[in-house]
């Protein structure tokens, strides 16, 4: 609730009782506090007791006379708005009180509309300079909350762990944490205001940041870590986000940079685990999947029905263990970065022709309809690992057409979108509910439910997706709504 202003309170010096008398009846008609003098002694004397605003002042009044008073009036360093009252014969002097600081004159005799004009110019010259103290004032406290506002920022991100690095438009760093200089191994007295490559030695981040600060990411909300290693065993991960304004324009970028040298040491363990247990398990597997394979050939028509369903999953099982050792060391060439490193030049478009024209098969034992929408103009060629862009694309409709009913639809669109190459893999089937897209892309991960429950998987099919997209330097993303159907979306960089 704001509170109500004081009223303004206005002071009358002059000799004559009537003038005193009529301002003041004629002035508190007007809402304002009125006090009355009948000398600039008695006048002075209020003012040093009272807090007037204004004061009408008669020049001519025996003992002290109105220049005098208003001379005093001006030494109390008080904003007090000083209206002369005198008669046409020293209108002179009234201009002369003016310019030593005076506010208004109005002459003797004045009419009361007369007295209510002068007295509101002051009133209203009184508010807006209020106003304006106040704005005054209002713009010193936020200054001064910035100023505390902004040390608090520089506190916080000084006592951060991680590397903070911050860019204007142009690429140049204009802050920068101590954990930042550690990690790139900078000079303790190292200043920002140089462009991020005199901080940064790897040449991939430095183009990944300076595009970020121009706003070349700004549309794209998933903008991929950054991973790089300044030499020996350390490594590093960054990840960056541009900086907007009020009206959405791109200021700069904000980076940070963490040491994930253990986190590399782990995985690097876990892979080696992993790839030694998965060659050692597929051989023996193979062989009993082989074997059972024997048995049931060899000895059909002479198992009962049981024998013989017991057989048949056993056989399915073991399938099911080689395909998952099989998805487990692919995740392993993934993260040791042992694939995509032959690129060719690709035609996405035929390539998506290939693989739409091959699983079209399995898509029509289940009545549905698999269709590849061509774009009106001819695409860019790009440069890729062709075995990825098939498992990425084989898997993406592969799982279209198994979480899809019977009758549905697949549409596999390619288009382009800004600087990447777009596809996008549509269906109608039972798709996921929204608390479940973020998990999607972990191992092992399924989602199950009445009618996808029955759907054979091993939960590493999308995680490879996501390793392969990654390793060609590109994203994927899912959208889903329950019962309506899933999309996802694989953006490749062109060159």
């Amino acid at each position: 609730m704001q509170s109500t202003p004081d009223p303004v309170t206005v002071l009358v010096i002059d000799d004559e009782k009537g003038i005193r008398d009529g301002s003041k009846r004629i002035i508190e008609r007007m809402g304002y506090n009125t006090l009355t003098a009948e000398s600039g002694e008695a006048g002075l004397d209020i003012l040093g007791r009272a807090d007037a605003s204004v004061v009408l002042l008669d020049l001519k009044m025996p003992g002290i006379d109105g220049m005098e008073v208003l001379k005093r009036i001006q030494a109390m360093d008080r904003d007090i708005l000083v209206i002369i009252i005198t008669g046409f014969a020293t209108i002179e002097t009234a201009i002369e009180a003016m310019k030593r600081g005076a506010y208004d004159f109005i002459p003797k005799p004045f009419e009361p509309d007369q007295l209510r004009i002068v007295v509101n110019r002051a009133m209203d010259k009184l508010s807006l300079k209020r106003a304006a103290e106040k704005l005054e004032n209002e713009r010193r406290r936020t200054l001064a909350d910035l100023g505390t506002e902004r040390t608090r920022i520089h506190t916080i991100i000084d006592s951060l762990p991680n590397g903070i690095v911050v860019t204007n438009a142009d690429g140049k760093v204009v802050l920068m944490n101590p954990a930042f200089g550690r990690l790139m191994d900078l000079p303790p007295d190292c200043a920002s205001g140089e462009p991020v490559s005199a901080y940064i030695k790897e040449e991939g981040l430095c183009k990944l940041i300076v595009d970020i600060s121009s706003g070349r990411h700004v549309d794209f909300d998933d903008i991929p870590a950054y991973e790089f290693s300044l030499g020996g065993e350390r490594f590093f991960m960054a990840r960056g986000r541009p900086v907007l304004g009020e009206r959405k324009e791109c200021l700069g970028a904000v980076v940070t940079i963490v040491d994930i040298t253990n986190m590399k040491v782990l995985d690097r363990l876990k892979s080696e685990f992993v790839a030694k247990v998965s060659h050692e398990l597929r051989s023996p597997l193979s062989t009993i999947h082989e074997q059972l394979a024997l048995v049931l050939n060899d000895l059909m028509g002479q198992l009962s029905a049981s024998d013989e369903h017991l057989l048949s999953r056993a056989k399915e099982k073991t399938q099911g263990l080689i395909s998952t050792i099989g998805d487990l060391l692919d995740l392993s060439r993934i993260e040791s970065g042992n694939i995509c490193q032959e690129l060719k030049p690709i035609q996405l478009e035929e390539l998506l022709d290939n693989i739409v024209d091959f699983l079209g098969t399995r898509a029509r034992t289940k009545n549905q309809e698999l269709v590849l929408e061509h774009p009106q103009a001819p695409l860019p060629t790009i440069k890729a690992d062709p075995l990825a862009l098939e498992s990425v694309f084989g898997n993406l409709i592969t799982n279209a057409i198994n979480y899809t009913q019977n009758g549905g639809k697949i549409v596999v669109r390619i288009d382009m979108a800004g600087i990447n190459l777009r596809i996008q893999v549509i269906d109608n089937g039972f798709g996921i509910e929204e608390r479940y897209l973020d998990k999607i892309f972990d191992r092992f991960f399924r989602v199950k439910t009445d009618k996808t429950r029955f759907i054979t998987g091993t939960g590493l099919g999308l995680p490879i997706v996501k390793g392969l997209v990654e390793s060609l330097k590109g994203r994927i993303s899912a959208e889903s709504t329950p019962e309506k159907g899933s999309t996802f979306t694989v953006l490749l960089p062109v060159g």
